[in-house]
């Protein structure tokens, strides 16, 4: 984790990503993706975030993370559960040093159509990664409490979630087909590079907002590489 917590929104989501250091593996089984789970559970009560997504990787994760109160929570949040975990798997595995790269990276993300596309980016992680066919089949995302598969009382809907339909069965069904859709490779790479470079995800408007809020320009995209949300 870094020495100082990088500048947040309240109330605003935000697309995180951290990974093993030299990319080395972070869960070796399924206890430990539990004992990760267990803790961020614990940690968002502590440091009030919501968590909208998320998607546990071999060697890294994938969070959708809203700080509420606080701008501050979302970098208290993300040291608490890293050091937890390293701690435990330190422990656990009798080993030493440091589990993570360094500083997680960090995207805020619009409240619109560009949530749904973030989270299915986030969910749909394993299939690219050649795990799994169907987001379904991985026991570690946050898809099947989403689509009614699994009960996870701890994770919250996020707006634009909510806004598919006027009911959970509707909602579910709504974010099945949306996985259906066809899938605009610049979506991924607009996702992908704005982590990457811990810049906004929205449309031009959000992103000057999120520049003035932020004090920092993100990076002009090159033209035809504009996501149809």
């Amino acid at each position: 984790m870094g020495r100082h917590a990088r500048k947040a929104i309240a109330d605003a989501p935000y697309h995180i990503i951290n990974r093993g250091n030299n990319r080395q593996a972070i869960f070796f089984c399924d206890d430990d993706y539990q004992f990760f789970l267990e803790a961020l559970e614990s940690a968002k009560d502590k440091y009030p975030c919501r968590v909208y997504s998320f998607a546990l990787m071999a060697n890294h994760i994938h969070l959708l993370l809203e700080p509420t109160e606080d701008s501050d929570n979302l970098a208290y949040l993300m040291k608490h559960i890293s050091q937890r975990y390293g701690q435990y798997v330190n422990k656990y595995y009798k080993r030493s040093g440091t589990l993570w790269e360094g500083r997680f990276k960090s995207s805020p993300i619009s409240l619109d159509r560009y949530l749904l596309a973030c989270s299915r980016y986030i969910e749909m992680n394993p299939i690219r990664a050649g795990i799994v066919e169907n987001p379904g089949d991985y026991k570690f995302s946050s898809y099947n409490a989403k689509t009614g598969k699994k009960k996870l009382t701890w994770l919250d809907h996020d707006p634009a979630y909510i806004a598919l339909g006027k009911t959970d069965d509707a909602r579910q069904t709504a974010y099945q087909r949306w996985f259906q859709e066809s899938i605009p490779k610049a979506e991924w790479e607009l996702i992908r590079e704005a982590v990457k470079r811990n810049w906004a995800f929205g449309n031009s408007r959000f992103k000057e907002e999120m520049e003035k809020a932020l004090e920092r320009r993100f990076e002009v995209k090159k033209a035809g590489r504009k996501l149809k949300i």
